[in-house]
């Protein structure tokens, strides 16, 4: 982003990042929805409170309609899936606000994306099993056996 004209400042965490923003109010901010202390989230509801006007979006490898609809509801002007590349976050931090984003080129596909859910209760059960079954309300063995396979492309 630096080479598009961006002065880049990088924060590890959601207290650095709060930090930050009580210091100096970003106009435009990419956060990751995985935080070493947190959720990305937080930050976005803190640069909303400083800086309402600010481009948000958010970066997740963990997409989920609920996370997405929060992250916009809070004041993100898009919700990325990685891997993103530079244009696609350029793009969304510039895109005006009655503009539509494109449709992207390379969409997940179903499998993965089911995939991609069930990875994420799964993360955020501790790597349980049984729990995470539970809250997915599948069988335990179903779920065991889609673990053990490979991502689906």
């Amino acid at each position: 982003m630096e080479t598009r004209g961006f002065e880049v400042e990088m924060c590890e965490s959601i207290t650095e990042a709060q930090v930050k923003i009580r210091m100096t109010p970003p106009d435009f901010a990419v956060v990751d929805m995985r935080l070493g202390d947190g959720n990305g989230l937080d930050v976005i509801a803190a640069i909303h409170k400083v800086k309402p006007d600010c481009k948000a979006i958010i970066l997740t490898g963990y997409g989920n309609i609920a996370t997405a609809v929060t992250a916009v509801k809070m004041g993100a002007v898009d919700y990325l899936s990685k891997p993103a590349d530079a244009d696609e976050v350029f793009a969304a931090l510039m895109r005006l606000p009655d503009e539509k984003a494109e449709p992207p080129e390379n969409p997940m596909s179903a499998d993965r994306v089911r995939w991609e859910h069930i990875l994420r209760v799964y993360e955020l059960c501790d790597r349980n099993v049984s729990e995470t079954a539970r809250r997915l309300n599948m069988h335990r063995r179903t779920l065991q056996r889609i673990l053990a396979k490979r991502a689906p492309r």
